[in-house]
């Protein structure tokens, strides 16, 4: 097998092994034999172009145009023609494929069905582009050194994407299979790394030997990933964030203790449920009496740092058999205990756990940490609620509007912690919060009177298809617009809430789902949700609910009377639903079924904005202005060739080495840029001619003055020399003399000449035979190598050098 042959089956191999740090993250595995299979035709006709030869961008250009037709077999047999030339409708079939698996990588979680044709699509193009990329670079352009980058962009997305602990293991596959692509290309290159590890002498009493080169390799390969492996697991531990998907854990210590990270959850939920089909997350059974106030709280944000809001660091620990009572519930507030099953989707994966709150216990297996502040479970270690069932036990608090309106102060610290406003946030905010409540005697009415108003009396409308903009202002302009969804309303009322001196954070997680024959309540992707909750000593956490038709508000914050402003303080409350208002704008609550027309997941953005200006994501516009910067550089490529050529040649001549073959080929070169100038010019190179006739056609053509002519004349003279004199002399100051050439060819054409010299430069095809010269060098010298290794001596202790 030749050298070239070697390199180009160690660069399918080493991009077969990248490729199976994938094989977690699509399910079944068998699409790594599709892989191999697809990877080897596209390695085979790399080689066969090869040995033609054929120039290196059209051997890069055959690979490519079998890897599409490839592609198109696979995926598009039907809309191409003859079921493998790919048409216009192939091409548009690729991209609703690609739409399709953009939109399944958020609706599935890992390991995604392999039976999902968007993402095999996105998975075996993705891993053609790699292997191409590694075959060019490793193979066609022999620098092997490079191809580890696609290689390493290849295992970076499986590290980052999966969840499982054998992310190590995936590591040394695809670093051994780099290694062995690296030796096959420079075997001769690690053979001087010998003498660090040393061999037996070749002589008794000699110096030792070096070892053989592949020997020296796999030593340095082996020295170097026990470095990669041994030295992270020796440094200070450095955990992952809340949603660390390489499963690197949440938390240091000893599993009893640790930290949670200030990661915001809305990312997770963004990607999780941000999707246009309503599918089922959860299916609860609850003992309450009341499904209409099943809140399944995921985490509370209670860090405002006046643009958007996130968890703060908490410090975690395990799970209790049962929890404390929540901080601030009084003994004369009534509460029921409530159980709550819940079964979780097998596509559904998330870090946090979904629970009524304020959760009493929870019964279930897996790795799960417990947050005491935010009464929260989180998993650990990549732990996720996927397919998890489970069973919480709650209260099912039940304070009085009598109760919250006679809360006393709450403590210093929850003060201090939760009524924080950065001064960065407009004074609009804290402005409306005042004349928005205005007549309100306690806490109690101020939170009244701040649901209503974006619920009933500010004309509020509810709408995902919104602009607010980010940072600060972001609340300031969600005032003025009076549009948005749940995030916007929970958001803007918690940081006005905190304005006035109430504690205050939002909550996420999922409002009410329907109710389903069987006594079941099925929650879907469009119950996602987002709500504030306000303090109240005596009472705890307490939610309101200030999206319109969204969500279903309290009991405590409702009226008896239809119309009616705030509750009665002194009777009981009436059950969820049972106000109305006359205000045409928007209701405080919806039903069930009212509210799974849309629900509240439409969007869960991380912040106010949309991906762009209209409703594009990033990567939409990343395309285009990478297709805008290709369709730029491409035309100018010619120019940028033929000025680096001209530089190289020119400055050749100004510092020639000594020695006359040198000196020869520096001469030649500048002949050949002063050929070339003409030939940009309009004067068409005739290699039939001897240089003093080629010279003489020039001055002929160009109508050059008698100083240029004479400059001409010289360098012709100068290449006649190196190409007969026996000993040539020396000619200074020829660069000089193309110099002057151009400027007055320059000087002589017109302006499209000279425009279309410098952009388009005839001369330009000349790259071509180059690529081709530099191919039969390497090759050339790719045998004499290969012959040289071949023939060396072994060395071995009692044979005898020839």
């Amino acid at each position: 097998m030749s050298g070239r042959a070697r390199l180009a089956l160690c660069a399918w191999a080493a991009t077969l092994m990248a490729s199976c740090s994938l094989l977690p993250l699509v399910t079944p595995a068998t699409w790594i034999l599709q892989v191999a299979l697809m990877l080897g035709v596209q390695t085979g006709v790399g080689a066969a172009t090869r040995r033609v030869p054929l120039a290196r961008p059209l051997t890069v250009a055959a690979q490519a145009l079998v890897t599409l037709l490839m592609l198109t077999l696979v995926f598009a047999r039907q809309q191409a023609v003859l079921g493998i030339v790919p048409g216009p409708q192939a091409f548009r079939h690729f991209a609703d494929l690609l739409q399709e698996g953009g939109d399944d990588i958020a609706r599935y979680a890992i390991p995604a069905p392999l039976q999902a044709e968007g993402i095999r699509l996105m998975l075996l193009g993705g891993i053609m582009i790699i292997g191409l990329a590694v075959d060019t670079l490793a193979v066609t352009f022999r620098s092997a050194a490079p191809a580890g980058l696609p290689l390493l962009a290849l295992y970076s997305v499986a590290a980052g994407l999966s969840r499982g602990g054998a992310d190590w293991l995936w590591f040394l596959v695809a670093a051994g299979g780099y290694l062995m692509l690296l030796l096959a290309e420079g075997r001769d290159r690690l053979s001087q790394w010998g003498r660090v590890f040393g061999g037996a002498a070749r002589t008794p009493g000699g110096e030792p030997g070096a070892v053989a080169p592949i020997r020296t390799g796999r030593r340095i390969g082996m020295l170097a990933l026990g470095i990669a492996l041994v030295v992270p697991a020796a440094l200070p531990a450095m955990s992952g964030g809340l949603l660390d998907g390489a499963g690197t854990g949440i938390g240091v210590g000893n599993g009893n203790g640790g930290t949670i990270s200030a990661v915001n959850p809305l990312v997770s939920l963004r990607d999780s449920l941000n999707v246009d089909q309503d599918r089922q997350v959860l299916s609860v059974r609850t003992t309450g009496s009341d499904i209409s106030d099943l809140y399944l709280r995921i985490v509370s944000l209670d860090d405002f740092d006046g643009s958007t809001w996130r968890p703060a660091k908490r410090h975690i620990t395990a799970v209790p058999d049962k929890f404390p009572l929540p901080t601030g519930l009084g003994a004369d507030v009534k509460y029921t205990q409530v159980q709550t099953r819940i079964s979780a989707a097998d596509w559904y994966a998330q870090d946090w756990l979904p629970m009524p709150y304020p959760p009493s216990g929870v019964d279930i297996d897996g790795n799960w940490r417990y947050e005491p502040v935010g009464m929260t479970l989180v998993g650990d270690h990549g732990q996720t609620t996927q397919g998890k069932n489970y069973l919480v036990r709650s209260l099912d608090v039940q304070p009085t509007a009598q109760q919250l309106a006679d809360a006393p102060a709450p403590p210093a610290a929850i003060l201090r912690q939760y009524t924080q406003v950065p001064d960065s946030v407009p004074a609009v905010v804290a402005k409306t919060a005042r004349q928005v409540t205005q007549g309100a005697t306690n806490h109690y009415e101020q939170a009244v009177k701040l649901q209503d108003y974006f619920t009933v009396d500010g004309g509020f409308q509810y709408s995902t298809q919104v602009q607010v903009g980010t940072g600060p202002d972001a609340i300031a302009k969600f005032l003025k617009d009076k549009e948005g969804f749940c995030v916007h309303f929970s958001f803007a009322m918690a940081a006005m809430a905190r304005t006035l001196g109430i504690p205050a954070r939002v909550a996420v997680g999922f409002a009410p789902g329907a109710p389903q024959a069987d006594k079941s309540v099925s929650v879907g992707l469009k119950d996602a949700h987002a709500w504030p909750e306000l303090y109240f000593e005596g009472v705890g956490w307490t939610r309101f609910e200030p999206t319109p038709t969204r969500g279903v508000a309290p009991s405590y914050t409702q009226s008896d009377t239809p119309g009616g402003g705030l509750p009665d303080v002194v009777r009981p409350s009436q059950a969820a639903g049972s106000s109305a208002s006359a205000a045409p704008s928007a209701s405080s609550s919806c039903s069930v079924q009212e509210k799974k027309v849309q629900g509240c997941a439409a969007a869960l953005p991380v912040n106010t904005a949309t991906p762009g200006a209209d409703g594009h994501p990033w990567f939409w516009y990343a395309g285009w202005g990478l297709l805008a910067l290709l369709v730029v550089a491409v035309p100018l490529l010619p120019m940028l060739w033929r000025l680096r050529r001209r530089s190289a040649r020119l400055a050749s001549a100004q510092h020639t080495a000594p020695g006359a073959e040198a000196a020869a080929g520096h001469v030649l070169a500048v002949w050949r840029e002063l050929t070339d100038t003409a030939w940009d010019h309009g004067i068409l190179p005739d290699d039939a001619l001897t240089p003093r006739k080629a010279a003489a056609r020039i001055v002929r053509i160009g109508e050059l003055d008698p100083a240029t002519a004479e400059s001409v004349h010289r360098v012709a003279g100068a290449v006649e020399q190196v190409l007969f004199a026996p000993r040539p002399q020396p000619v200074p100051g020829l660069p000089d003399d193309v110099r002057r050439l151009r400027a007055a060819l320059r000087a002589r054409v017109g302006r499209l000449t000279r425009i279309r010299a410098i952009v388009a430069p005839r001369s330009a095809v000349r790259a071509l035979g180059d690529l081709a010269d530099r191919w039969t060098a390497f090759k050339t010298g790719t045998a004499e190598r290969w012959t040289a290794l071949v023939r060396r001596p072994s060395g071995r202790p009692g044979e005898q050098s020839g």
